[in-house]
């Protein structure tokens, strides 16, 4: 089934227009009510909105007759961070940036599905699921827990993502799993402030911080199978405001990212021991807090 070019350029003007008008996670209303609209105008067979808060689904019965039912899944969130880039579809918003590709993504679903209405050249049905809250929000769980695969009886659901470095045109995949679970984490590391000229007196949350975020790489490097993929980022490290204090409390976040169940659990049940046996070495006391999203 090719493409005709118009949908391309009519693809690459909602990518733009996405881009300068980024929403973040649940809140993506403008976009949903676009999405939806297009849908509609596509001539899709039913287009339903508010799955998982703020969901849209598109469905396009194939001509061929009954088969089975497969969804082809985008996300429609942008990230909290401030564009810099000078491009003429720069976003309007101010804090809020499609940085992770989530308006190509949108883009070429929408694409996707008119050419499907255009074409309807297959067997079964094509369910066009447009998620919100990708980044942190646990919006495919919503909609899933809205009765997404019950509702629409999906049978298989497919999905893409942009990948940087790539070359144009060009398509990657591999046997297995291709992309993690991103498990974001939180650690709190409450020990003793006082006087940085008197760090006896103290028990120091910066140190302590300091010795878990070294131990924690060798979660990858000693306790994982060298065959397996893992990675343990510690992206955040807050603590004090003084310099001549040592502070109460410190607090380090970032991400954990596995492929399979399995390590999933390992190294979330490493990070965690680490944290707590090392706070507790130096008589502090480490609270782990993991967001499996």
């Amino acid at each position: 089934m090719p493409i005709a070019d118009s949908i391309v350029a009519d693809a690459t003007a909602w990518r733009r227009d996405f881009h300068q008008n980024p929403e973040i996670l649940y809140d993506v209303h403008r976009t949903a009510g676009l999405v939806a609209e297009r849908l509609r105008e596509f001539g899709c067979d039913e287009v339903a909105t508010g799955i998982g808060r703020t969901g849209v689904v598109g469905t396009v019965r194939g001509r061929r007759g009954p088969g089975r039912t497969v969804a082809l899944r985008a996300d429609m969130d942008a990230l909290p961070i401030a564009e810099r880039t000078n491009l003429p579809y720069a976003s309007r918003t101010d804090g809020a940036m499609h940085a992770c590709g989530h308006d190509g993504h949108t883009a070429m679903l929408l694409g996707a599905a008119r050419a499907l209405c255009e074409s309807r050249d297959f067997a079964g049905t094509a369910v066009c699921v447009f998620q919100p809250a990708e980044e942190g929000g646990a919006g495919a769980r919503a909609m899933i827990g809205d009765g997404l695969l019950t509702r629409f009886g999906v049978d298989e659901v497919y999905g893409m993502h942009s990948l940087p470095g790539l070359a144009t045109g060009r398509f990657a995949t591999r046997p297995g799993p291709i992309m993690a679970a991103a498990d974001r984490f939180v650690i709190d590391i409450e020990g003793r402030g006082g006087h940085a000229a008197l760090p006896h007196q103290t028990v120091d949350p910066v140190l302590v911080g300091s010795h878990i975020v070294t131990m924690a790489q060798g979660i990858v490097a000693r306790n994982v199978d060298p065959l397996e993929a893992v990675v343990v980022s510690v992206t955040v490290f807050q603590a004090g405001s003084a310099q001549n204090a040592i502070p109460q409390t410190a607090r380090l976040a970032g991400t954990i990212r596995t492929l399979t169940p399995a390590m999933r659990d390992h190294a979330e049940a490493r990070l965690r021991a680490i944290a707590e046996s090392v706070a507790a070495a130096h008589g502090a006391r480490a609270t782990f807090r993991n967001d499996r999203g």
